[in-house]
């Protein structure tokens, strides 16, 4: 039993001990294989990659420190002086030229490629040989002479381009001159005129110049990279200039590439509530037209109630809205909507004290379109009513504004309010002599609200005897009346058959001045 018990404590012990030289193994090589390779540049090309860690270097450091190198050769011209060799050196390989050592190769180096150390060297340096040549060959006076000879001809070819694209802008112009009397004529619409023959003959000028440098410069900046290839150390710049367009315009077509399922939603949300809101229109329309009657519901709250309502849709439509719109999450434009929103409640408090105002007077309903009304000392019709004034037009045709909030805040005498069911009552006192029997006096007054157009004769006009002065009494006629527009018309109506009536039976109106004057003067036939 304990022989058992040996055998199985030693295995464990030695798979213990192989697993532990696993894991060993694998620390070891793993930073090697998740390094990630650097490039070897030469000339603006890439050669080769290190993708090993040699002692402190990291394959970036040697992959540079290799490419220095490259290039001091190169411009030295140690290449054609010693040529690239191979050299042993214990587990390495170098490849050198002359006395300058170009890179090691390790063992590790020729394992991350799966061929040896010689192989591998052989291979570089057949890389670095054409690299060179090629290097060579581009800096020959021949290669050189036939660059220069490439750009004269595309400097050439892009002048008499602009010499083409100018004599074709100067015919084209020339043509629309000769045969603008019969292309070119005057636009206008119900008698406003929009543009002349002429304006129309200036835009069209301006409007190919535009197009003739638009199309210069886009073939010059289409040209320029061709031209900028031709020489390799200004290859560079080609890639540059063409990004600075073309960078731009990709990140855009991306964007709205991505964008577009956001734009989407924000058409269909738009659609969904423009329908929305014509139904709900179509509703209170006919809430308006009385043809459909809810309850208690005035027909002349229809409008207002469907602003509120419209408003409150597109305030919830702008809501749905707003996550989808480019930048929503932006802070700037966060900080530029609650900026835009504070300018607006501090610069229109007062124009919302009147939209509240209006809200109120409509649905109080103390006066209505074409009701004659008195605000304070300015009695007319009502020609206007919205969420912000009320527009009154006086017997005068004088347009009077009245803020809401304004109205709401004081007192308003409708006349029109009971004139059509019950009719105005229209007022005139009369100062008559005690000598005069009243009843006399009632009768004139009734004579002559009798004779009176658009003074109601169902309803019976009545005189009160309103006052017992020292030296007369003042007696007061009411009539009634539908037309409260035209009251003052009326009132002098009234006062000139008043006049007739009391003329006619011999009855004289006095008042307290006359009474004092008539007073004062001497008895007839005395001094």
């Amino acid at each position: 039993m304990r022989k058992y018990i040996s055998f199985f404590i030693l295995g464990f012990i030695c798979s213990f001990g192989i697993f532990a030289q696993q894991e060993t193994v694998q620390k070891r090589v793993t930073p090697v294989l998740q390094t990630a390779p650097a490039p070897v540049v030469f000339s603006d090309d890439t050669l080769f990659y290190i993708d090993v860690r040699q002692v402190s270097s990291t394959p970036k450091e040697r992959a540079e420190d290799i490419s220095e190198r490259l290039e001091k050769i190169f411009d030295e011209d140690l290449y054609r002086k010693n040529g690239i060799a191979t050299i042993t050196d214990g587990p390495y390989v170098d490849v050198i030229c002359g006395d300058l050592i170009i890179m090691s190769l390790s063992d590790e180096d020729a394992l991350s490629k799966g061929v040896s150390n010689q192989e591998l060297a052989d291979q570089y340096i057949a890389v670095i040989d054409e690299a060179f040549k090629e290097a060579y060959k581009e800096r020959s006076l021949l290669t050189i002479l036939t660059r220069i000879g490439l750009v004269l001809l595309v400097l050439t070819g892009i002048w008499l381009m602009i010499m083409l694209i100018q004599r074709g802008h100067k015919y084209v112009e020339r043509k629309i001159e000769e045969n603008s009397h019969k292309w070119l004529r005057d636009f206008s619409y119900k008698g406003y005129m929009l543009i002349t023959a002429q304006q129309a003959m200036n835009l069209i000028n301006w409007v190919l110049k535009l197009l003739k440098w638009v199309i210069i410069i886009l073939l010059i900046y289409l040209l320029l990279p061709l031209l900028f290839s031709i020489f390799p150390f200004t290859r560079g710049w080609a890639s540059t200039l063409f990004g600075l367009v073309w960078s731009p315009f990709k990140k855009m077509v991306i964007a709205v590439w991505r964008y577009l399922p956001k734009l989407f939603t924000i058409i269909v949300i738009c659609f969904v509530f423009k329908y929305l809101i014509r139904f709900v229109k179509y509703f209170f329309k006919e809430i308006e037209s009385e043809r459909l009657k809810i309850g208690n519901f005035h027909s002349d709250w229809a409008i207002p109630t469907f602003n509120i309502v419209r408003v409150l849709l597109y305030v919830f439509m702008f809501v749905l809205i707003f996550p989808n719109l480019p930048g929503s999450e932006s802070p700037i434009f966060r900080g530029v909507s609650v900026f835009l929103g504070l300018l607006v409640s501090l610069g229109s408090s007062t124009a919302i004290g009147n939209i509240v105002a209006g809200f109120v007077i409509t649905y109080m309903r103390p006066f209505k379109i074409g009701d004659r009304i008195k605000f304070g000392d300015v009695t007319g019709d009502v020609m206007e009513k919205n969420l912000l004034v009320t527009r009154l037009r006086t017997i005068y045709n004088e347009e009077i504004t009245i803020p809401n909030s304004s109205i709401l805040s004081g007192n308003t005498t409708n006349f029109s309010a009971m004139a059509k069911t019950e009719g105005l009552v229209l007022s005139v006192t009369v100062s008559v002599d005690y000598k005069y029997h009243w009843q006399d006096i009632h009768e004139a007054l009734l004579e002559a609200a009798s004779r009176t157009s658009k003074v109601l004769k169902d309803k019976k006009p009545g005189v009160l005897q309103t006052a017992l002065n020292d030296f007369y009494v003042s007696y007061t006629l009411c009539v009634y009346t539908h037309e409260t527009n035209s009251f003052n018309p009326i009132y002098s109506e009234l006062y000139q058959h008043i006049l007739d009536v009391c003329k006619e039976r011999d009855i004289e109106i006095v008042s307290p001045h006359l009474f004092t004057l008539k007073q004062d003067e001497p008895p007839k036939g005395k001094k």
